[in-house]
């Protein structure tokens, strides 16, 4: 018999004459390894729960973690490994430790492609499969690991299920390791299937509103290229309609259905009609309440009629407006009169509008062009008093990169607004308005962002006589210039302070967030609103804030210091809906 099997059973007779004992591990090992090898090890795991195995048992566990052991080596590209393991005594308990030297790590030596499916056979596809090679994850010189290189797989299918080839799988894939140079030989077979093409909409839940509303919805126009996004926008444009609580838009991934596949759309209604009242308050307007009566479907065409009223302590307002559902072309329109009171810092203003809207979306681009009428009377104190009339063709254009985030960390929000009147035309004054905000929001570190704001506004006319308040511009409070009141900034009379033609303001804000939902402010703004450019003079302020995700939305509370008027301000809104 040889010597070094005497020994073992020698060595395992002896612990068999030994009480059964509680058991440690160690592994050296470097920082990474070691921690794998500590989670998954037979042994380790025995550990952690406290076994306590006898002679031939701990001598099984020795031995099958040696193998685990080169397993989870291989899976991070080690595979001539030396590992070294032993049983020793240590007081009342055994101690396994194992030694383990990896060794050098296999790199990627070469990477293979074939492609089956239209993907091999289409002309024009060379480009789409050199993207494919070019962004494939593992490159030759890479490090090798089993991990990366199944992530690497589905990157590879992930371009094609995305657009065009629903039905793409993986057909074969192999990779082939040299131990000895320490190299990983990677070959993969990707089948496309069919391109696919769209079908028309098959539509299920819908039984209170007409059909048309979901088709006129749909950015999946029959006979186009399946693309996965256009169905996500889809689903997105159904819930945001108004319409419906819920949807769902898919396809079924059938070659056989690949020239006209259908588009599958399974919707839950909302109720015709709806009642709702909030609550809230703000430090730039005061306590709020309002109420709201909606109606979807008026003569039975989807068009919704809306009556609201909004009481607030500085602002009052009423709305009446009718609105048809978006048609075919994506345009919605709508039909609305407005009620309006203000009295904010002084300047007093009752008016009237009657507006004809056309809004469109299209991705993260919202267009609105709007024909509005507009009486005003407004007072200043006992300074100003003066009744004031417009009818202005005014449009929008406004972009959004920052999707549904409350807190966005990335992305920025831009707007563009272009109007004016013609005083031949049912107007006092004739004039041309300009405006522009764009917010940017920048990821700083893990817990961090940087959010830049900028706006600029200008009313070109001989004179602001004449020109409804709601076309000039004012500055200060939450959303302007925080350390001073809303629209505080602008003409100053005794008594208030008047609206003006142009407006200038910007703030750098940090913010540092704990944990999911609270964080902290650091801000700058500055700003000011005046009757010319050159009388533009901006003013700062300064301060610190807290940021709260709360289940309603987005609660803000600042405390900033006014550097002009040497004074503390606090700027705080929440609302709640019921």
């Amino acid at each position: 018999m040889p010597v070094h099997l005497c020994k073992l059973l020698l060595f395992l007779a002896a612990l068999a004459a030994l009480p059964a004992h509680a058991l440690t591990v160690e592994v050296q090992a470097s920082d990474e390894l070691k921690a794998l090898l500590e989670q998954h090890l037979e042994t380790a795991r025995a550990a952690r729960l406290g076994d306590k195995p006898d002679a031939e048992e701990i001598a099984r566990l020795q031995r099958q973690s040696e193998q685990t052991a080169r397993d989870l080596l291989a899976t991070e590209g080690y595979f001539s490994p030396r590992i070294e393991s032993k049983v020793e005594p240590a007081g009342d308990d055994w101690r396994v430790t194992y030694r383990v030297d990896a060794g050098p790590r296999a790199t990627v030596r070469s990477v293979k492609f074939a492609f089956a499916g239209e993907l091999a056979t289409r002309e024009n596809a060379a480009g789409l499969r050199g993207r494919i090679e070019r962004n494939f994850a593992l490159q030759p010189g890479m490090p090798f690991r089993q991990a990366d290189w199944n992530t690497a797989k589905l990157g590879a299918l992930q371009a094609l299920l995305l657009a065009r080839y629903p039905a793409a799988r993986l057909a074969a894939s192999e990779a082939r390791v040299d131990p000895e140079a320490h190299a990983a030989d990677l070959a993969l077979t990707i089948d496309s299937g069919p391109a696919f093409f769209y079908g028309a909409p098959v539509i299920s839940g819908s039984e209170r509103y007409p059909e048309s509303l979901i088709r006129n919805l749909n950015p999946a126009k029959p006979g186009r290229p399946y693309r996965q996004q256009d169905l996500i926008d889809y689903q997105m444009a159904l819930e945001a309609s108004g319409y419906y609580a819920q949807a769902t838009v898919r396809i079924d991934p059938d070659p056989a259905q690949a020239a006209a596949v259908p588009v599958r759309v399974e919707v839950i209604e909302r109720p015709e009609k709806r009642f709702s009242v909030g609550a809230g308050i703000s430090t730039d307007t005061g306590a709020r309440v309002q109420a709201s009566w909606l109606h979807r479907d008026i003569l039975d065409e989807g068009m919704r009629l809306k009556l609201e009223t909004r009481l607030e302590t500085k602002k009052q307002t009423g709305l009446a407006e009718l609105a048809w559902p978006r048609n075919a072309k994506g345009y919605e329109n709508s039909l609305g009169v407005q009620l309006k009171h203000e009295d904010i810092e002084g300047q007093e203003t009752r008016s009237t509008v009657l507006a004809a809207k056309r809004n469109r979306t299209r991705g993260q681009i919202e267009t609105t062009l709007t024909l509005q009428y507009q009486t005003e009377e407004q007072t200043v104190g006992d300074v100003l008093s003066a009744r004031n009339q417009a009818l202005s063709a005014n449009y929008a254009w406004t972009q959004r990169t920052i999707g549904r985030a409350f807190y966005p960390r990335r992305g920025y929000v831009l707007t563009l607004q272009g109007g004016g009147a013609a005083a031949a035309l049912l107007s006092d004054t004739s004039f041309i308005r300009l405006y522009g905000r764009h917010t940017h929001y920048f990821r700083a570190g893990d817990n961090g962002r940087l959010v830049l704001r900028g706006e600029l506004g200008s009313v070109l006319a001989d004179t602001r006589d004449g020109i409804p308040t709601d076309f000039l511009f004012r500055a200060g409070g939450d959303n302007s210039v925080r350390g001073y009141a809303y629209q505080s900034l602008g003409r100053t009379l005794e008594g208030g302070v008047a609206s003006v033609r142009y407006l200038a303001t910007g703030s750098v804000e940090y913010n540092y967030f704990f944990n999911r939902d609270w964080g902290m402010a650091l801000f700058v703004d500055a700003g000011d609103a005046a009757d010319s450019p050159g009388a533009l003079s901006p003013v700062f302020g300064y301060g610190v804030g807290a940021r709260y995700r709360s289940p309603v939305g987005p609660v803000n509370l600042d405390l900033a210091y006014g550097e002009a008027t040497d004074e503390f301000r606090l700027h705080f809104s929440l609302g709640v809906s019921f």
